[in-house]
């Protein structure tokens, strides 16, 4: 009987511990204290050889009755603990949604990047192409298959970013940082036949002094239209409705005849003075115009090296300065700010 007793008192005491317990951690070492190899259960149950072997049975099944009373009793509290544990965690890592949020600074696109980009749309709707090409150039495509021949102000190294002199052919070997985007026009139509409608925006360079209207690196967007039956008239119209999509309804437009060697005729493209509205201010110097771009019909020479039969193709290109778009979209009055990253500018946009 004294072993009968010793387990009831066994039991009560693990039940009381294991409802005490308030860390999983806790409760594996009440299981191991009563339950173990070692536990007290353990030790009553190695104890069972001395019992007379009619006492034996009852004995071994008040036993199991109390490791299947703790066994499950563990089992429980051990849920009751994790339940807690998750609620715990749950309640740590709740989130009040109607607190107002930490704001985030977002970054957003450079005035340079935002013209870029009106641009392409304007263009892509118009159905035109956007092609892009290499700022390290041959001055092949650079200057003489666009008839820029040598001798011209353009092609000396005071006005040019040369990386290497030509070796077998100076004219056409040397290598340099391009100083416009109309190389692309050569290398779109030696890869494709016309009809050609492309712009190819992008970053180019010219040994300018950093001022409020210059610098020697800027943005330019080439324009190209190439097929059948393309005139001036197509290229005005594009012109002024580009100018439109830009700076609105009432925009106007002026031609100047000009000279470039890669187009012939020539004009300069001027857009009337937002500010004063053609009666002459400081931003336009008292012009009452501001000139934003260069164009004309493609020379027939540019067009034959290419290998486009001029008495079936023509066409027409322009240039125009993404700079000086965005300083009039903006009304920014320095160049320089557009390329110094002070944050208290860039943040306007």
């Amino acid at each position: 009987m004294a072993m009968k007793e010793q387990l009831a008192k066994i039991k009560e005491e693990a039940l009381a511990a294991i409802q005490e317990t308030s860390a999983a951690g806790n409760l594996d070492a009440v299981r191991v204290k009563y339950l173990g190899k070692k536990g007290e259960l353990t030790a009553v149950l190695k104890q069972m050889g001395k019992l007379p072997a009619e006492e034996r049975p009852a004995i071994g099944q008040i036993a199991n009755e109390v490791r299947a009373a703790l066994t499950d009793a563990i089992a429980a509290q051990n849920k009751v603990l994790a339940d807690a544990a998750l609620n715990a965690k749950l309640a740590a890592e709740t989130v009040d949604v109607t607190i107002p949020g930490k704001k985030t600074d977002l970054g957003h696109k450079h005035p340079i990047t935002i013209v870029i980009d009106e641009m392409k749309d304007i263009f892509t709707g118009m159905g035109f192409q956007v092609a892009e090409g290499p700022e390290i150039e041959l001055a092949a495509y650079n200057f003489t298959r666009l008839n820029t021949e040598e001798g011209h102000p353009g092609r000396e190294w005071t006005d040019t970013f040369y990386i290497t002199e030509g070796k077998d052919d100076p004219k056409n070997d040397a290598v340099l940082l391009r100083s416009q985007t109309s190389p692309m026009q050569i290398r779109v139509m030696e890869a494709q036949k016309p009809p050609i409608r492309i712009i190819a925006p992008g970053r180019v360079y010219r040994k300018d002094e950093a001022d409020a209207a210059h610098s020697p690196m800027f943005h330019q967007i080439e324009g190209m239209v190439v097929d059948k039956g393309v005139t001036m008239a197509d290229l005005k119209g594009t012109l002024n409705e580009v100018v439109k999509s830009l700076y609105g309804e009432e925009a106007q437009t002026r031609f100047r005849p000009h000279h470039f060697p890669f187009t012939e005729p020539s004009c300069e493209v001027d857009v009337q003075c937002f500010a004063c509205k053609g009666k002459g201010c400081p931003v336009c110097k008292g012009e009452g115009w501001i000139e934003v771009l260069g164009a004309g019909m493609i020379h027939p020479k540019v067009l034959e090296g290419c290998g486009i039969d001029t008495d079936i193709y023509s066409g027409w290109a322009f240039g125009m300065g993404v700079e000086r778009l965005a300083m009039m979209r903006f009304g920014i009055n320095n160049l320089k700010l557009c390329f110094e990253n002070d944050v208290r500018f860039l943040e306007q946009f």
